[in-house]
């Protein structure tokens, strides 16, 4: 290809993206702030708590007759077989876990937000929202990128009753009532080990200039399992997209990030918007590297379970016994799955009767 072949690209993403920052300003009943504002007053908070959760108070017990703060949970996806069993068997569980709750809990509303551009057979079964994926090509076959675009028409497009949003993924199993736990300006989030803004500094300088302030601001956070504020995630919402479109042309920061691309973005966004969260490192756990569930609130199963038949954990060698959901990319899981064996982790047996429970009761399983 010649040099006009080599400029065209570029130009067309850029053109793209210019595109939909003008379709944003203009189509909002309030319009999305897209600059990078300074911190306020009120959030100008430069430390980032790791706290453990309240121990069996539950929701009801953290208002304390006061009035509850209910948030809205909200769930991107595409209206792909895989991403389409989770949303099923992760709604069947916020819908009993919600009704378990009783009086005084903060968990409000459901929405998946339906990336795809069409509806599909499960808009009766689960409140959807359908969103516009990006132009063909701009997600450069990272499917994520549909993201925060996908959450920016959302928050525009939508009444949403509740003060508050827990972003959370398809993945995640609700296993207790959540009460709301942001506060006086910052959001809640959960800790990743391999988000290491002080590693990557050159890098994020690109994004997170010095006259920002430390690199330490930026939390070690992707968008989920975050509850944040929805007047702030309407403003870090059109930061978000931009910056993890422009990080994704940018070969060194998509060396660097890989996957984890569009979680660093939200986290420079968030920080940009001088919205600082509390770290809560019992949000949720992670089987099989987790084993019990304890007072965790989600159990989320993005990595493979692995064992022989005596319970010993085979990570990095497919096990006599498995659950990973990459096995079931094409079709959903069966109906009563085969319990793992004696010895497994409670946290992976937990994982495993919560699927067939969900599998058991959902209408028309597998159709």
């Amino acid at each position: 290809m010649g040099c006009g072949g080599t400029l065209f690209y570029p130009l067309l993403i850029t053109l793209s993206v210019a595109l939909i920052t003008y379709n944003i300003i203009i189509s909002a009943n309030a319009p999305l702030k897209q600059g990078f504002p300074g911190r306020s007053s009120s959030s100008d908070i430069s430390i980032d708590p790791v706290i453990e959760l309240p121990r069996g108070g539950g929701s009801r017990n953290r208002n304390n007759g006061k009035r509850p703060r209910l948030f809205h949970t909200a769930v991107t996806a595409s209206d792909s077989v895989y991403n389409t069993w989770q949303c099923r068997v992760m709604y069947y569980w916020f819908k009993k876990v919600q009704a378990s709750a009783g009086p005084g809990s903060e968990m409000g509303g459901f929405t998946r937000i339906l990336h795809s551009g069409k509806p599909d057979q499960y808009m009766d079964e689960i409140p959807t929202f359908v969103a516009q994926p990006l132009p063909s090509g701009m997600d450069q076959g990272y499917i994520v990128l549909n993201r925060p675009w996908a959450f920016v028409q959302w928050l525009q497009q939508t009444d949403i009753k509740e003060d508050y949003i827990l972003m959370s993924e398809p993945d995640h199993i609700i296993v207790k009532p959540i009460p709301n736990l942001a506060k006086d300006g910052l959001g809640a989030a959960f800790p990743f080990f391999y988000i290491e803004p002080k590693k990557y500094e050159k890098v994020l300088r690109k994004y997170y200039p010095e006259e920002r302030g430390p690199v330490t601001n930026i939390d070690p956070i992707g968008n989920s399992p975050v509850i944040v504020g929805k007047d702030a995630l309407k403003k870090i919402a059109p930061t978000w997209m931009n910056v993890s479109l422009a990080m994704k042309k940018d070969p060194e920061a998509d060396k660097a990030f890989g996957w984890v691309l569009e979680m660093y973005a939200y986290a420079v966004s968030s920080a940009l918007h001088g919205v600082s969260n509390i770290l809560h490192k019992d949000f949720m756990i992670q089987p099989p590297w987790d084993i019990e569930v304890g007072d965790k609130y989600i159990i989320h199963y993005t990595y493979g379970c692995d064992y022989d038949m005596n319970g010993k954990l085979t990570y990095g060698k497919i096990g006599q016994w498995r659950f990973d959901k990459r096995s079931y990319d094409s079709t959903p899981p069966p109906r009563n799955l085969t319990m793992p064996p004696p010895g497994v982790s409670q946290s992976v047996v937990t994982l495993v009767k919560m699927i067939n429970e969900a599998t058991a009761n959902i209408p028309n399983w597998g159709s």
